[in-house]
């Protein structure tokens, strides 16, 4: 199992506690983009460096994929969240856009543009090879690996349409918090949980995911060309702010955990 980090904009090998810089270690990079457009070339050559490096500091990291081209998001993605926003599981993914200037790092302070921002914890997965009308069935192949993400939403923007719109409401800045790590290994039963200071607000496991990766990565490939570096977000489980009695956003005051077993996790603080 790989950890690739951004350690201060340059991409580099995560072994516990230490760090190798990747660039001065074996020539791709330094910029974390550079290695993901040489995908299987570097995931080759990382399969057989020694665990080396030096210590460094956590709060270093920045998004482990800084600058995704395409940034996919998916909705109503568990049963229970599709309950509690009132629909039944879709038949087919529902899919929107966040910008990719929301795109932040897994220590993130986000300015609040509003009193009615929500959490969404999820599994991030990257594209590490691209293509088009990639079959479920090779999909996996096509993944580099998978981060902790937030799609953190505004949702007095996301209801101000008719019919709402998503896109915008996602994607103030800081509104996607991702890593800690790209890591290419995920447990297919691993926690996915959320934590609003103490209190546990979201749990599941993403086996409970109504399409998984693969089928996302069929859908979506099947419409747009997929490109190295291409982030998406799989969809949150149930226990969101706006579906809470009474309703629950996010202050000043909060800080907002995001987990997933073996990938690690984010801590978002706000202004």
């Amino acid at each position: 199992m790989m950890r690739l980090a951004n350690i201060d904009g340059r991409a580099a090998l995560v072994f516990g506690d230490r760090a190798l810089d990747v660039f001065e270690a074996g020539g791709f990079g330094p910029d974390p983009m550079d290695v993901l457009a040489d995908w299987p070339a570097f995931s080759e050559w990382a399969r057989s460096v020694p665990a080396s490096g030096g210590p460094y500091d956590p709060l270093r990291l920045g998004p482990p994929v800084p600058r995704p081209r395409q940034v996919f998001a998916v909705a109503l993605n568990y049963p229970p969240h599709a309950a509690e926003a009132g629909f039944s599981p879709p038949a087919d993914p529902l899919v929107f856009t966040k910008f990719p200037t929301c795109i932040a790092g897994p220590h993130e302070t986000v300015e609040l543009p509003g009193d009615r921002v929500d959490w969404e914890v999820e599994l991030v997965a990257v594209i590490g090879r691209g293509g088009h009308r990639i079959r479920s069935s090779h999909a996996l192949s096509h993944v580099a690996g998978y981060m902790v993400g937030q799609d953190l939403s505004e949702r007095r923007v996301q209801a101000s349409g008719k019919p709402p719109q998503f896109s915008l409401a996602k994607s103030f800045p800081g509104f996607g918090p991702t890593g800690p790590h790209l890591v290419t290994e995920l447990d297919p039963d691993a926690s996915i949980t959320c934590l609003l200071g103490e209190e546990v607000v979201q749990e599941a496991s993403v086996a409970d995911m109504i399409f998984d990766v693969p089928s996302l990565v069929a859908r979506l490939s099947a419409v747009c060309p997929l490109l190295p570096g291409d982030v998406i977000f799989t969809g949150t489980p149930a226990g969101v702010g706006n579906r809470r009695t009474p309703p629950r956003y996010l202050t000043a005051a909060d800080v907002l955990t995001s987990r997933i077993d073996g990938l690690g996790e984010l801590v978002t603080r706000f202004r």
